[in-house]
């Protein structure tokens, strides 16, 4: 529920929210707030008060506050579907998965003829690996609004196609209806994924091209700038820091690597040890790094580099463990590449893990995949070798600096082995090994990744080379990633 949707839900908005929004608006928060707090104190049902003071908390960082103002909104009674499904979207920013997911299920029993918040809770159903509930929400949705292109693309992500079971011709049909409109984007990587379990890989590869060319015409995106960019990281740190003495490893666990390189999966098998937990990804470094970050004095590079790493640390920590957790802790956000002198600076000892695929396997991963809002860099084969060349150099730059401080495992070696890389991984993180941590199929964390689906399915190494399959096709990319002298194998 965004603020703007106050006026449109009642004919009498309070004016103490109105208020609120505009000071929010204006970027006055503490007053906001304190208004919020007051009216949603003397609720006697959760209704848009609610809704906004979580949305005010979390955009500040203050996941404690904002996980009371959950928990006390969770006593009163709720019989609104729009502030239910507000409710649910917050909670999973708090990674109260569950508890979001009983509140998307509120949401279509107050609703039920809302094909979005159906579709929301297959979303929810699926992060928690109930991929069967998952489908029947998503056939709920589809029921409803039969246009609804990400629930078209959910409903192929959920399920592995088969030759007697597929939608591929009705997703040929719908691209004929569509056009190439914006949304057709769904519908082409709905498509491609299905042909690829097919076997059909001329034609999904088609797909998947013309699907992210659609996303890239709706983006505003230079790969210069990000070339610039990781430049710039490299030259804000000239050297590193003296090794810190022997000391316990640091109980914050680092996963960083492109994405669709492995990390959840690695994630998986640590996350399903003991006294071991995930807060999935999230922006908590950078935001801890900035807020420590000088005001002035260079660009936002420069002055992150001389953030206080100390405060870093504190925030970092305020973040990351609200409720005092007592374990390891993983944060396993791909893009943590760019902050590792900052990581490594915060918390001397913490281990890094880092995921390596074959480049041209990761660059076609990425190719593949219809993010949300990040990694734009990976709709066009071109730009991505230049994207990847630039991560290459950062990569090896923070290797000249830090070397055995960091970990660097291989996705190939990660599936083909798993009995012998996961427990030297374990050990090098401080963590007691246990074989069980292998079935991760049984593992019931939350994954909101774009593996959420394939992680339910166990360890497999069918998915090594097989960008050979569309050798053909990934001739360009191939060639480009040589002229940038990356080694691919």
């Amino acid at each position: 529920m965004a603020s703007h949707d106050i006026r449109e839900r009642s004919t009498q908005p309070d004016p103490r929210l109105l208020e609120a929004v505009r000071l929010l608006r204006a970027g006055r928060t503490e007053p906001a707030l304190s208004l919020l707090s007051a009216v949603a104190a003397r609720a006697s049902a959760v209704g848009p008060a609610h809704a906004l003071q979580l949305e005010a908390l979390i955009a500040r960082g203050k996941r404690a506050e904002a996980a009371s103002a959950l928990d006390a909104a969770c006593t009163l009674p709720l019989t609104d579907a729009e502030a239910a499904d507000a409710l649910a979207f917050f909670a999973r920013q708090l990674d109260r998965h569950e508890l979001s997911r009983r509140f998307y299920q509120r949401s279509v029993e107050l609703a039920p003829r809302n094909p979005t918040y159906w579709y929301n809770l297959a979303t929810s159903e699926r992060a928690l690996g109930h991929l069967d509930l998952a489908r029947d929400a998503c056939a709920r949705s589809l029921a409803l609004d039969g246009n609804l292109r990400p629930a078209l693309l959910l409903r192929s992500e959920i399920s592995r196609a088969t030759a007697s079971a597929n939608h591929v011709d009705e997703l040929r049909q719908r691209l004929r209806v569509a056009g190439a409109g914006g949304e057709a984007m769904f519908l082409h990587y709905a498509l491609g994924k299905e042909l690829h379990e097919l076997g059909e890989y001329d034609d999904a590869f088609a797909a998947f091209a013309q699907g992210a060319a659609a996303r890239r015409r709706n983006l505003d995106y230079d790969v210069a700038h990000d070339e610039t960019k990781l430049r710039r990281i490299a030259e804000s740190y000239p050297e590193a820091d003296a090794a810190p003495p022997a000391a316990p490893v640091g109980r914050h666990i680092f996963i960083i690597g492109l994405p669709r390189s492995g990390t959840t999966l690695t994630e998986r098998i640590l996350g399903g040890l003991d006294h071991v937990r995930s807060n999935n990804e999230t922006d908590n470094f950078s935001t801890a790094l900035l807020r420590a970050s000088p005001a002035t004095g260079g660009d936002v590079f420069a002055r992150a580099a001389r953030a206080d790493s100390g405060l870093v640390a504190k925030e970092y920590e305020a973040l990351a463990n609200p409720d005092a957790f007592t374990g390891s802790i993983i944060e396993k956000l791909p893009f943590n590449y760019l902050y590792v002198g900052a990581i490594l600076k915060a918390f001397p000892t913490a281990p890094i893990i880092w995921v390596r695929r074959n480049p041209i396997d990761s660059c076609f991963a990425m190719f593949r995949t219809l993010f949300a809002a990040a990694y734009p860099f990976s709709y066009d084969l071109d730009e991505l070798a230049r994207y990847y060349a630039a991560y290459e150099r950062l990569r090896l730059h923070w290797v000249s600096l830090y070397g055995d401080r960091l970990t660097f495992i291989d996705y190939e070696d990660l599936v083909a082995g798993p009995d012998r890389i996961a427990p030297s991984l374990a050990s090098r993180c401080g963590l007691a090994w246990s074989p069980r941590a292998l079935d991760i199929a049984s593992n019931r964390s939350a994954s909101l990744t774009a593996s959420a689906a394939q992680v339910r399915h166990g360890i497999y190494s069918t998915s090594s080379g097989i960008w050979r399959r569309y050798r053909q096709h990934l001739a360009p990319l191939v060639a480009r990633l040589d002229e940038l002298g990356i080694a691919h194998g």
